[in-house]
């Protein structure tokens, strides 16, 4: 349990370019409170903007991954205008990770419920330990949760990501994945080794093609599919004038380890 003194959002920068973002209300289960949003915020916004961070990986401490949004603070702030300034900054933060650069991946140990599996939904990735739980349970309590629906409809089929907003009940870790809510699941003990292994091969790869591409990849979801192809391949001409790109070529003719370069 976090103490008052303690900050709400803890960092982790390791020398690899790997850095963890950590959600430290553990006694609130990590829930998003405006003060929540506003650290992560903060730290995408700086980390987007940095050369030395390769990878991200967001975490929560204590039981959960997260809660979704503070209720207690909702209740106590009942009026339109702090609800929409407080979606439209939770829209922001979620846009901000598929913008931002460099791959986000989501540590999930706990439940990740409305907006926390909202939060799981707009990471580029998401491992999960077997025990996990996900749902977006606000129609259980006369709230259809609209915007975790936008990331939920964007990874799930239609009918799946439905049935959870309907029903509000749980998915398990297994079944999450069968519905393309995380990548991989696996043991709680060994949850960690396996975002290791994720981050690793990450990180093994030209930051150049992985800039590029993450930025190519969401962009061009959003066209048709001619407009798709011929952004693409002008995204992928650039990419093949790269130093990286020609060293990797290189490389693999010749048949050794690259040496990327770029940043």
């Amino acid at each position: 349990m976090n103490s008052t003194n303690d900050p709400i959002l803890l960092r982790d920068d390791r020398a690899d370019g790997l850095t963890t973002l950590t959600l430290n209300r553990p006694s609130q289960f990590n829930s998003l409170s405006k003060d929540m949003l506003t650290a992560i915020q903060t730290e995408l916004t700086a980390i987007a903007a940095s050369e030395s961070v390769r990878v991200v990986v967001l975490a929560g401490a204590g039981k959960a991954f997260c809660a979704g949004h503070d209720l207690k603070e909702m209740r106590a702030n009942h009026s339109k205008e702090f609800m929409q300034a407080l979606f439209s900054q939770c829209a922001e933060l979620m846009l901000t990770i598929t913008r931002m650069p460099q791959p986000v991946i989501a540590r999930v140990h706990g439940i990740a419920t409305a907006a926390g599996c909202q939060l799981v939904s707009m990471c580029d990735l998401a491992v999960a330990a077997d025990v996990a739980k996900f749902a977006v349970s606000g129609i259980n309590v006369g709230l259809f949760c609209s915007t975790p629906a936008v990331g939920l409809a964007r990874n799930l089929g239609r009918k799946a990501a439905l049935e959870m907003l309907l029903t509000g009940e749980f998915i398990d870790a297994l079944e999450a994945k069968q519905k393309g809510l995380v990548n991989r699941v696996v043991p709680a003990d060994a949850l960690d080794a396996e975002i290791e292994r994720l981050a690793g091969s990450i990180l093994g790869k030209s930051a150049v093609a992985i800039r590029m591409g993450k930025g190519m990849f969401y962009k061009q979801l959003e066209m048709g599919l001619d407009e798709a192809y011929a952004y693409a391949g002008e995204v992928m001409a650039c990419n093949m004038m790269s130093e990286d790109a020609g060293e990797g070529i290189d490389a693999f003719m010749q048949k050794r380890k690259p040496d990327y370069k770029g940043r």
